[in-house]
């Protein structure tokens, strides 16, 4: 890959990023303090999301983990012949 490409899509990833954080923070910080008859709440999901979601993220970020760690940990060294 050329580096305008590397570039690009360091800045997609940047801006997705960026995106997220910004709509998880609204969602969570500011919606609670808005009334529910207005419009702005048909664009975020149901607030349990806000909890659940980052959970079961959580939840599987830290089994991979273990699951890495006991992989590292457990399976055979393997010994160099000089």
């Amino acid at each position: 890959m050329t580096p305008g490409v590397h570039q690009v899509t360091g800045w997609g990833l940047v801006s997705l990023s960026a995106f997220i954080a910004i709509y998880y923070s609204i969602w969570v910080i500011i919606l609670p303090f808005v009334d529910q008859d207005q419009p702005i709440h048909t664009f975020f999901l149901p607030r349990i999301y806000a909890i659940a979601g980052p959970l079961v993220a959580g939840v599987i970020a830290l089994t991979l983990i273990g699951a890495f760690v006991l992989y590292v940990t457990v399976s055979p060294k393997k010994v160099k012949k000089s």
